[in-house]
């Protein structure tokens, strides 16, 4: 079976749930950064969790399947079309050789996930089918036509459902929990109450390699009258640090004291000191924020 890429959006790319445990030769984890919405993609279909599918940025994407398959759609909420009909997220569907799929422009959230019941079956690279934006490992990001081959049907059955409930990506203010870092001790401690107390807005700078977060603005900062505003995040001690290891999650502050959370496409090292880490259940949550979100931290 295959599934051959008609229109990919802004941007589609492979994954699946990483390669962890290769720092030592200097391999991010990569992998989809809504795990949860990929695993639930795949149990909706009796694949095995970490199964390969499509993480989709922003919709604007079609796909036509070239034999009869099943799928499922899960993560941001959109319109979801097969053949021109609507189509329900987060439920298996079954597409007749020759039907198109078409995800639309999400209205919450950001990242879609497409799962096929077999897996997308690229070859692996370093034990997982994941692209790595930073570093070129893995399949290149989706162009029109590409085909992509879809693995044999799992033993395990299709659950019978009709109705999934399942919430729509945060909206409002959302709540990120996250641990002091190993270098908090390198910021004063009114810097380390701002991160915890403070508003902070998501960034259009953001990607798969960091979540970008710019700090709340005075009226004076906004009117143009103050452009070199003094960073919440201010450092007790300013000698550089040498490079050392980076996690998913590590929350670097460049001199600037803008904070930037890495994601999955992380460098390995960095050489900022980290103020906390992202409890791991959170960083489901900022890979589904647009721009101009805002969130806050609350220790984990």
């Amino acid at each position: 079976m295959s599934l051959r890429i008609l229109n990919p959006g802004p941007l589609a790319v492979i994954e699946d749930l990483g390669r962890p445990g290769r720092a030592d030769i200097g391999v991010s984890p990569s992998g989809a950064l809504d795990r949860s919405a990929l695993r639930l993609g795949n149990r909706l279909l009796g694949n095995d969790e970490g199964c390969a599918g499509v993480e989709i940025l922003l919709g604007g994407f079609s796909a036509r399947f070239e034999e009869p398959a099943w799928f499922a759609v899960t993560g941001a909420f959109g319109a979801l079309e097969l053949d021109g009909h609507p189509v329900d997220p987060h439920l298996p569907v079954h597409a007749s050789a020759g039907s198109t799929l078409t995800i639309g422009t999400p209205v919450a959230g950001v990242r879609s996930y497409l799962t096929v019941r077999g897996r997308i079956d690229v070859p692996p690279v370093l034990g997982s089918r994941s692209s790595d934006l930073l570093s070129g490992l893995g399949p290149a990001p989706l162009a029109a036509g590409d085909v992509l081959p879809v693995g044999a049907h799992p033993e395990a059955e299709i659950p019978l459902l009709d109705f999934l409930p399942v919430d729509p990506p945060a909206g409002g203010l959302v709540e990120v929990r996250a641990h002091l870092g190993p270098r908090a001790d390198r910021f004063t401690l009114a810097a380390i109450d701002a991160f915890f107390s403070h508003e902070w807005e998501f960034s259009p700078d953001s990607n798969r390699v960091g979540a970008r977060l710019d700090p709340p603005r005075q009226p004076s900062h906004l009117a143009g009258l103050d452009s070199h505003p003094t960073p919440l995040l201010q450092r007790a001690v300013t000698a550089e640090l040498p490079s050392e290891l980076m996690v998913a999650g590590a929350v670097q502050v460049s001199p600037d004291g803008r904070p930037t959370v890495l994601l999955a496409d992380h460098p390995v090292t960095g050489g900022y000191p980290v103020i906390a880490v992202v409890a791991s259940p959170s960083l489901d949550l900022l890979a589904q924020l647009r721009p101009g979100h805002h969130l806050t931290f609350r220790h984990a």
